[in-house]
């Protein structure tokens, strides 16, 4: 099978999380939320490098003792996400690593994941023609807004049968994800939400595989305690 890498965009702000300081470095069960999602990644066998990418003037101070073989930080970080993936993409490939390698990136944020999610993920993938993501088949009734309304009233009721919840790890080609993040670095990376989103732009369809309902982002201030919550439950 061919090299994996990870890639953990970790630049940005978290203005919706209500912290002090960027939320990925916020502390949650005895270290910062970062270290949980970092630690776990560490754990998936076969991984050959993880890249943290940083902001150029990231004044983090980062445990040392906790920080696991096999990763380091590269401080080119963007004002988007989607910029910060694509310069860590740029990295990996000015230090050599090969364009056909598979890299697999992860939100910060998200520092639930399991191990054994990502090597399913890896696993589903690896022969795939173009890759895939950790996704969760949408359990809720969903519902649109009726524009302009406040309060906000609903307008429909849409059909769930095919709608998914994107996660992370998103795992494709490196240098495939690189050129089609490319074609949209001129426009900001407009309408990138994703890296799948970078890829279906190019007609590309990539697998779905069925992730876990802990593998959530911690974007809101009720998420800390939720998050806090589960990592003591593992400990």
């Amino acid at each position: 099978m061919t090299a994996f890498h990870l890639l953990i965009p970790c630049a940005g702000t978290g203005s919706r999380a209500g912290t002090a300081q960027p939320k990925q470095y916020q502390w949650l069960a005895g270290q910062p939320m970062v270290m949980h999602t970092l630690q776990a990644l560490a754990q998936v066998p076969g991984l050959v490098s993880g890249w943290v990418v940083v902001s150029p003037g990231d004044e983090f101070v980062w445990p040392q003792t906790q920080w696991p073989d096999r990763f380091c930080r590269s401080s080119c970080g963007g004002s988007s996400r989607a910029e910060s993936v694509f310069n860590g993409l740029s990295a990996m490939l000015a230090a050599g690593i090969a364009a056909h390698d598979w890299v697999l990136v992860h939100d910060a944020a998200r520092c639930l994941v399991q191990p054994e999610e990502v090597t399913a993920l890896v696993q589903a993938c690896s022969q795939d023609d173009v890759g895939g993501l950790l996704a969760l088949p949408l359990p809720d009734t969903l519902k649109t807004q009726q524009p302009g309304s406040a309060p906000a009233r609903v307008d429909r009721t849409v059909p769930r049968a095919d709608k998914w919840l994107a996660q992370t790890p998103q795992m494709f080609r490196l240098g495939a994800l690189h050129s089609a993040l490319a074609q949209v670095a001129d426009i900001g990376f407009a309408g990138i939400t994703d890296e799948a989103s970078a890829m279906e732009r190019l007609g590309l369809s990539p697998r779905l595989v069925v992730g876990s309902a802990q593998n959530f982002k911690v974007t809101y201030p009720a998420d800390f305690a939720l998050a806090e919550a589960i990592l003591r439950s593992r400990a």
